[in-house]
């Protein structure tokens, strides 16, 4: 029997634009903390300060006995999920402008789909995915301006390494959905960014001992709570329920939504001016996620057969070759 392709209710939309919010107001809280730490501490800040989080919330309601039994599973998961991508894109961020890095995070999808179609049967591409993801893509590129490409192979190291991590992020989404099927958002929340955190720390001590660094401010201090709590801790809580209920695939769209809502935050909050290319790139990306979706197209296939066969049976009606 063939698995029912996996489509996304309009919970599952309204929970991964919640996600895009979250993850797109990180890039702000990025900023300020960078501005004072290296990339590697705040990278584990941010994971660390979750793991307290989702860890106290799984304890209390499911216990940690279930984290134990799989434990191996869950440091590949917080390896290829958080410690490697969070640390790749942060050193090529130091490569690279961030408006590139963007674009070049916006593949993740397009390495999803491909491992998704490779390894499972009810996540598979098909034409109208092509088609999305091909135009997310460009409406990505089109919102952030094509002069961002214009650097494109000037750094090649810093750009693989964020293409590296947006095929990890992508290989860390399909394998959560494989491996830990039945598993809460809670424990899969937990168990990834513990064992992100227990990765992290010895690199951490080599390259920047937080000791040798100097106490950061409080604005510092309340982006790096802030990032933990809400943007990994709640943000993981939102993307594994989206995960188990939608797939991989249609999980990793976030990607293409995450710079429509970093360019809507700077508007509303920061008075920034909404350009014409941006708003034409939103538009691509929304026809882009209706074209994955597949709904409107085949309500607008159905609409069309009916107008046909309607304006077929009047024609008989009218026609006097066919009257008696």
């Amino acid at each position: 029997m063939t698995p029912r392709p996996l489509i996304m209710t309009p919970v599952d939309w309204l929970m991964l634009a919640i996600l895009a919010v979250v993850w797109g107001a990180s890039f702000f809280f990025n900023k300020v903390a960078v501005a004072e730490l290296p990339p590697i501490i705040v990278a584990l800040a941010r994971v660390g300060i979750a793991a307290i989080i989702l860890l106290t919330i799984a304890a209390l309601r499911h216990g940690l006995r279930p984290l134990l039994a799989v434990w191996p599973a869950f440091l590949v998961l917080g390896l290829i999920n958080s410690a490697l991508p969070f640390t790749l894109v942060a050193w090529g961020q130091t490569h690279i402008a961030s408006g590139l890095a963007s674009i070049l995070n916006a593949t993740t999808p397009l390495f999803a789909v491909v491992i998704a179609n490779a390894t499972t049967q009810d996540d598979k591409l098909t034409r109208g995915r092509a088609l999305g993801l091909g135009l997310g893509l460009f409406g990505v590129i089109v919102m952030i301006g094509p002069g961002a490409l214009t650097d494109l192979g000037a750094h090649v190291v810093g750009e693989i390494a964020v293409l590296a991590a947006a095929a990890s992020y992508a290989a860390g989404t399909v394998y959560a959905r494989r491996r830990f099927q039945g598993f809460s958002p809670a424990l899969l929340g937990a168990g990834q960014t513990g064992a992100a955190t227990l990765l992290l720390l010895p690199p951490v001590a080599v390259v920047a001992p937080p000791w040798l660094q100097a106490m950061p401010s409080a604005g510092v201090i309340a982006a790096l709570i802030t990032l933990g709590a809400v943007s990994t801790a709640f943000a993981y809580l939102l993307f594994f329920r989206v995960l188990a209920r939608a797939g991989a695939t249609n999980t990793s769209l976030v990607t293409f939504l995450v710079p429509v809502s970093a360019i809507l935050l700077g508007t509303f909050l920061l008075q920034e001016r909404l350009e014409p290319h941006q708003l034409a790139g939103m538009v691509a990306i929304a026809a882009g996620l209706v074209a994955i979706d597949g709904r409107a197209g085949k309500r607008l296939a159905a609409w069309s057969v009916r107008n046909r066969q309607r304006r077929n049976a009047m024609r008989e009606k009218t026609d006097p070759a066919h009257d008696g």
